[in-house]
């Protein structure tokens, strides 16, 4: 088994993170590796691929564009391509992409470099800085990051499918300060004053307290450090919230679903400073879709066939919303 893809390659990154209880997190991590390399069917069909993958590094490598870049058609055979082509559908569905493997283009579910051109002119200084992006999938966003030379970028993912993903693109794109942490938002806590710029990207309205995770994502930056919240919302001019009755667009564990406005409240009463929305725009299915990579469901499915401004369950169909927030210094 290779161990790194069980931490091996986030424990570098660690040691650069002023982490007041080091014991506490390496415990957990433990824990997590070790449920990671059991030997059942739900992780081995995601883990044997990406070990599979594990012996190609690219030369060719390219962060710049919508398309994450990683390895040129050129660098393999027909059959060698044929090959990866196979284990790289092991992880579908991909939600997050494009993405661009040795010429085999994934194109998944998000047209995710739409959401990363509406952050560009908002962007936080990344160059030298110490980044967390909560719920990273399969590191999209963070190959997108790494363009701008960051000093390390940690994601948070529990998802043994999106966790394995990534070290599979990483382990080709070889790129050493970028690693993925088997854990999600609940385990912030333990990061108290260890980032520069948190990125939480679609998760919000998926906790049931939204406002005390606010809080410890407060706690996890450092004194004049950023974080960039983008979520689904309602629309509305007023503080408020939808709470639906089981489903929200056919998608279970969705709580709060705020208004633009309300997601600026939750953040100032957290304790954030400079709270500005930054863009709002109604979500498309030229944004979200079906295809060849994610077969199931998606957004054009998601509404109610007769009127479009309103989900399959009557609610008002979903914004996207992009705030900016700073610790105060």
């Amino acid at each position: 088994m290779d161990r790194l893809f069980l931490g091996g390659e986030a424990g570098p990154l660690l040691d650069e993170l002023p982490l007041p209880d080091r014991p506490a997190l390496d415990r957990l991590l433990s824990e997590q590796y070790r449920w990671l390399g059991q030997e059942k069917k739900g992780f081995l069909r995601f883990r044997e691929p990406a070990e599979a993958m594990a012996c190609r590094r690219a030369r060719f490598l390219d962060l710049a564009g919508s398309v994450v870049r990683i390895g040129a058609a050129a660098e393999l055979g027909v059959g060698e391509r044929q090959e990866l082509e196979e284990r790289l559908r092991c992880f579908m569905p991909w939600r997050k992409g494009p993405f661009s493997v040795f010429g085999i283009d994934i194109d998944a579910e998000w047209r995710s470099e739409r959401k990363w051109d509406r952050l560009l002119p908002e962007l936080p200084e990344l160059t030298g800085k110490r980044v967390a992006d909560i719920g990273c999938n399969n590191g999209y966003y963070m190959f997108r990051m790494a363009h701008h030379e960051p000093r390390l970028v940690l994601g948070f993912e529990p998802y043994v499918q999106h966790y394995f993903a990534f070290q599979a693109l990483n382990r080709m794109a070889g790129l050493e300060n970028l690693a993925v942490l088997p854990l999600g938002v609940e385990h912030i806590g333990l990061f108290a004053g260890c980032f520069d710029v948190i990125f939480l990207m679609g998760i919000i309205y998926h906790r049931p307290s939204p406002f005390e995770m606010l809080r410890q994502l407060l706690g996890a930056l450092r004194p004049g450090g950023t974080l960039v919240v983008e979520s689904q919302a309602i629309p509305g001019e007023e503080p408020l919230a939808l709470f639906p009755r089981d489903r929200y667009a056919k998608v279970p564990g969705t709580y709060f679903v705020p208004t633009g406005s309300c997601l600026v409240n939750w953040l100032e009463r957290a304790g954030f400073t400079d709270v500005r929305l930054f863009c709002s725009h109604p979500m498309s299915s030229a944004e979200q879709r079906r295809t060849d990579w994610m077969g199931f469901e998606s957004y054009a499915d998601f509404l109610d066939p007769a009127d479009q401004t309103r989900t399959v369950e009557g609610y008002p169909a979903p914004l996207r919303v992009f705030v900016k927030a700073a610790r105060p210094g």
